[in-house]
């Protein structure tokens, strides 16, 4: 487990502006041309053994959807570090699931991210930040963490897909991220909600408790409300609020959760 603090500086946001840009770009541009045709177990072999990907590691919310490419990693590789975040908002349930897909799935390197109580303290002393500020919530607990545990890595694993939202709708299996150098690499791109739905089914693979009780895409508890029938799915996060995007992403070196 990592407790970090607020003064942890990530090496990526130092050493993004000293890398070459244009010979990253042509990396990522090289593995989206090899792997374009392949399926999501290839991409994900060829992020974790390609020269070309770099250190990878897998960044996972252990949500809806997440065991599919978790189940993905173990088949290729149980020894790939798996970065959970735990915001200390997160539901029971999240918290008792991701036990048990780890242990099912037999996953050797979870690493599980809290920011530290003393900075809690300081910044958010009565766990009320989240009902002024989501945007900082999100920040001091999930992205301060991640920022120095990606450090080091020159690329990380995600679960986005392009049936996800408007934003996503061209996502490619590898990105660049500029301001930090980093790959992502999303090897899940292509499927669809019934890609996801078939392949959980035929590996008799574990689901959130929470689905059957009407949560979809589940986050905080205190920012994650059900979603009633004919709803998107993603309705039921930050309801009322202009955020379409959960997903974790940098600018200028520093991780944001990016808005509408």
């Amino acid at each position: 487990m990592f407790l970090l603090g607020e003064n942890t500086e990530p090496d990526g946001a130092a050493n993004a502006p000293s890398k070459d840009l244009e010979a990253l770009r042509a990396r990522v541009a090289t593995l989206n041309a090899r792997y374009r045709h392949h399926g999501a177990t290839a991409v994900l072999e060829g992020a974790l053994n390609d020269p070309e990907a770099g250190r990878i590691a897998m960044v996972s919310s252990f949500g809806a959807e997440s065991v599919a490419l978790l189940h993905l990693v173990a088949m290729v590789d149980r020894k790939v570090p798996v970065l959970f975040i735990d915001t200390r908002l997160l539901f029971a349930e999240t918290l008792a699931y991701q036990q048990e897909v780890a242990e099912r799935l037999r996953l050797e390197n979870v690493q599980v991210l809290r920011t530290d109580e003393e900075t809690l303290q300081k910044r958010d002393p009565y766990g009320a930040l989240r009902m002024g500020d989501t945007d900082a919530c999100c920040a001091l607990r999930k992205t301060l963490p991640l920022e120095q545990a990606l450090a080091g890595y020159d690329g990380w694993i995600t679960g986005r897909k392009r049936y996800q939202s408007g934003t996503r709708a061209a996502l490619e299996f590898f990105e660049l991220e500029a301001s930090t150098g980093r790959i992502k690499v999303n090897p899940l791109a292509h499927w669809g909600p019934e890609d996801v739905r078939a392949y959980m089914d035929e590996n008799r693979l574990p689901r959130h408790p929470l689905v059957a009780q009407g949560y979809p895409s589940i986050g905080c508890a205190p920012c994650t409300s059900k979603v009633a029938p004919g709803e998107d799915p993603r309705s039921g996060r930050w309801r009322g609020q202009q955020k379409e995007e959960c997903g974790i992403h940098f600018v200028n070196g520093r991780a944001v959760r990016q808005s509408a």
